[in-house]
């Protein structure tokens, strides 16, 4: 690999360290569903378990349904000044899609009808058998890492975002005809700061760290 070629690590420290939550948005901010698009594209090269990549993506970008989603978040004002926000709910059913997965792998090549087989049967009992609750808290995991990749990505584009938990989800499933098998987990903001982030203070390595056991 010639120089050329090397990533620059620099411009990916910039984005983790410029990356605060934004909750003061710029309403005039615009973004197109083009390019909302693409940073779900993109995001969703996150890894997940099994591959089953359970995300799925709900973005309300029309004003009067963000105010219908204010009051669901305890009217914060993010949800109606930022340009989109990105809902993202984990699906109960998707290791029903497994089958279509895995066949692309098949395609790519790397992997065996016969090694198919047998994890869409691992897959089909072990997915199938563990309950909503249990399946649900490992979509949760997976809907972390999504999430987390997609909020990079709008800050390496010159965009803002804010992870918010901070609303009702049996509400917002129902106002928004969520379907049962698809249960809310986060609701980012996205848009441009219409001021600066403050930078939030972290725990120092040593305090969080340990090495080999817990035994000082």
């Amino acid at each position: 690999m010639n120089s050329t070629d090397q990533p620059n690590l620099n411009d990916f420290h910039t984005v983790l360290q410029d990356r605060h939550a934004v909750r003061v948005y710029d309403p005039s901010v615009k973004i197109s569903r083009e390019e909302l698009r693409e940073l779900i594209e993109l995001a969703t090269s996150a890894p997940s378990s099994s591959n089953l990549q359970p995300w799925r993506f709900l973005i309300i970008d029309e004003p009067d349904l963000k105010q219908k989603l204010l009051p669901i978040t305890n009217n914060q004002q993010q949800v109606v000044n930022s340009a989109a926000i990105i809902a993202v709910l984990s699906d109960l059913r998707s290791f029903e899609q497994a089958d279509t997965i895995y066949s692309q792998t098949v395609k790519l090549g790397v992997m065996t009808e016969e090694i198919k087989k047998t994890n869409l049967e691992r897959i089909q009992k072990n997915y199938g058998d563990i309950g909503p609750e249990r399946l649900h808290q490992i979509n949760l995991f997976d809907a972390g890492l999504v999430s987390m990749q997609l909020m990079l990505l709008a800050k390496s584009r010159g965009y803002d975002t804010v992870p918010m938990g901070g609303y009702n989800p049996e509400l917002f499933a129902e106002v928004f005809e969520i379907p049962e098998t698809l249960k809310p987990t986060i609701l980012i903001a996205l848009g441009k700061a219409a001021k600066p982030a403050h930078p939030s203070p972290r725990l120092s390595v040593d305090d969080i760290t340990y090495w080999n056991s817990f035994n000082k």
